[in-house]
C-alpha cells in the first residue's frame, strides 16, 4: 500500500550559517559601529540582542533576509516578544519550528479527511503517515495540502509504492 509521511524540520546547520552571516554583516555595517547588538544560536532558538527597538528591528530583517538567500523557509522562524535586557538593552528570541505540533496535525489531518480523499491519514509523533490504495490519490493529496497555506514549512518524505 503505496504512502508518504508528512514532516517539518529546519535545516540546523544552515540556521548556523544564517546567524554567522548576520554576525558578519553587524560587525561591518556602518550604522551598527559601536553598538552591542549581536545574534547567538543556542539550544536551537536564535537569540536577538541590540541597543535599541529600532536595532533590533534591522537585525530581524537581516535574519530574515540571510534566511532567504540560504533557502531556509521564513515560516520556520517562531518570534518571541521583544523584552528588556542588562541597560538599556533589548532581546528577542526566535523559536525555530521543528516537527508538526498537534493541533496543526489535527488540522491537516481534518482538512485531509473533509476531502473526501481516499486515503487514510495517522498521527505519529510529530509528523503524519498518509496512506492510500493508488499512487494518484497521494499526490492529490500532496497537492491538496500544499493548497491550505500551513504556516509552517512542510516536507513530503518516505514516498513508498
Amino acid at each position: 500500500m503505496p504512502s508518504f509521511d508528512i514532516v517539518s524540520k529546519t535545516d540546523l546547520s544552515e540556521i548556523t550559517n544564517v546567524v554567522a552571516g548576520v554576525s558578519r554583516e553587524i560587525s561591518q555595517r556602518f550604522d551598527f559601529k559601536g553598538s552591542k547588538s549581536s545574534v547567538e544560536l543556542k539550544d536551537g532558538e536564535v537569540i536577538i540582542l541590540a541597543d535599541d527597538a529600532l536595532k533590533l528591528k534591522q537585525v530581524r530583517e537581516l535574519v530574515l533576509a540571510y534566511a532567504a538567500r540560504r533557502k531556509v523557509e521564513v515560516s520556520a522562524f517562531d518570534f518571541g516578544k521583544e523584552e528588556k535586557a542588562a541597560g538599556a538593552m533589548v532581546r528577542q528570541v526566535v523559536h525555530i519550528k521543528q516537527g508538526i505540533d498537534q493541533p496543526t496535525a489535527k488540522k491537516i489531518s481534518k482538512a485531509i479527511k473533509d476531502s473526501k480523499k481516499k486515503v487514510q491519514v495517522s498521527i505519529q509523533g510529530d509528523e503524519l503517515r498518509v496512506s492510500g490504495k493508488k499512487r494518484d490519490d497521494l499526490q492529490e493529496t500532496i497537492a491538496f495540502v500544499k493548497a491550505l497555506g500551513i504556516d509552517q514549512p512542510l516536507q513530503f518524505v518516505n514516498f513508498r509504492d
